[in-house]
């Protein structure tokens, strides 16, 4: 049976559902990963798998290029109509589902990981209604699947009427490898590390944690570094090179761009804090934060509240308040008992809600369930 996994990009692919495909090609199923090639091509067909360069623009708003997009992915489907579709993130899962019901695709499974900014405000644009009424068209048939990671998107789509209860499933983010991302005791040292790890754009709260990193500089400087961990990001909301330089002295306050060994980083740290006001699924990053054993500090907010209870195994505070986030920063820095047994309580966490093993298990339930 063909299987299709359609992401933004390859390097996605690869940090975040590369162990289901793996874990369904060994089942038999035969598949393909539909995304852009960005230059990790080569380690994709390395695990053995087939890869097809989808042409995207994953922050683009373009007409003509996102109906290019759509236009490949339907001539992609007409050829495979008895394929089972897989489409990841809200882009694909847009022209993605379109493209599957005009051509009669045999079962579509979108996995909503996210709505991003678009979706973030207290009552949706037109753009965003627009969207939904797209989407309600696409998702309207027979042999469809839609996976939420969060109640919150789950209940907007309901709301819209995009989907109907039955055809939705929740499956809590995108799971972590615990015997890969072990609990680890955080190291003795004479400095503390806060680790934050996304893309660097604005809504991610980067700006509000360099704040609070300021707000704490006179007391903690030489004793504390917070380290920025993530690659630049090409929408227009995304900082610059130059703007993130000039915020970071890369001594107290460094950023480290996109870091190829987050688990070594994780190890080294002492804090998380993401202060995101994005509208998130469930963030990798803390998943796997919660894996190594480590308290969190993230905002009260969709995708976000799902990882942490607020002072358990880390503190929620508000959106875009960076003394709020100062102050549970320097709670935390100045109590290392409570930054262990909150870090043994996220990796009781990881072992309950967020097993790499239990999601792909789900996953290979869904697509067999569309046969």
């Amino acid at each position: 049976m063909k299987l299709f996994i359609i992401v933004n990009e390859d390097r996605f692919f690869l940090s975040h559902r590369k162990d289901i495909a793996i874990s369904a090609q060994q089942k038999g199923w035969e598949l393909t990963i539909v995304c852009k090639d960005t230059g990790q091509r080569r380690d994709v067909e390395t695990l053995g798998l087939k890869m097809i360069d989808l042409p995207i623009n994953p922050t683009g708003t373009n007409i003509f290029q996102e109906l290019k997009t759509c236009w490949f992915l339907y001539r992609l489907y007409r050829q495979n109509k008895d394929a089972i579709v897989h489409h990841v993130g809200l882009k694909n899962i847009l022209w993605g589902g379109l493209a599957a019901k005009l051509a009669g695709i045999k079962g579509v499974v979108n996995a909503v990981s996210g709505l991003g900014v678009l979706f973030s405000g207290e009552s949706l644009s037109s753009t965003a209604k627009g969207i939904m009424y797209v989407m309600r068209f696409s998702h309207h048939r027979n042999g469809m699947k839609v996976i939420f990671q969060n109640q919150e998107d789950k209940g907007l789509f309901l709301k819209y009427s995009v989907v109907h209860d039955s055809q939705t499933a929740f499956i809590k983010g995108s799971g972590v490898d615990l015997k890969v991302f072990q609990y680890v005791p955080e190291q003795t040292s004479e400095i503390l590390k806060v680790v934050f790890a996304a893309r660097m754009v604005k809504e991610k709260g980067i700006i509000e944690l360099i704040e609070a990193a300021e707000n704490l500089r006179k007391h903690y400087e030489g004793k504390v570094e917070f380290w920025l961990c993530g690659r630049l990001a090409a929408n227009e909301d995304a900082i610059s090179k130059e703007e993130l330089e000039a915020l970071c002295d890369g001594k107290y306050i460094k950023w480290l761009g996109f870091c190829e060994d987050m688990k070594s980083v994780l190890e080294q740290s002492h804090i998380i804090a993401f202060p995101s006001y994005y509208r998130e699924g469930v963030p990798k990053s803390l998943i796997d934060a919660c894996a190594v054993g480590r308290p969190i500090v993230t905002t009260n907010s969709i995708g976000c509240k799902d990882v942490v209870d607020d002072g358990v195994n880390g503190f929620l505070v508000p959106i875009k308040d960076s003394e709020a986030l100062a102050e549970k920063l320097r709670t935390l820095i100045e109590d290392k008992d409570l930054r262990i047994r909150m870090g043994k309580a996220s990796r009781e966490r990881a072992e309950k809600e967020f097993s790499l093993e239990n999601v792909v298990n789900k996953h290979l339930e869904i697509y067999q369930s569309l046969i």
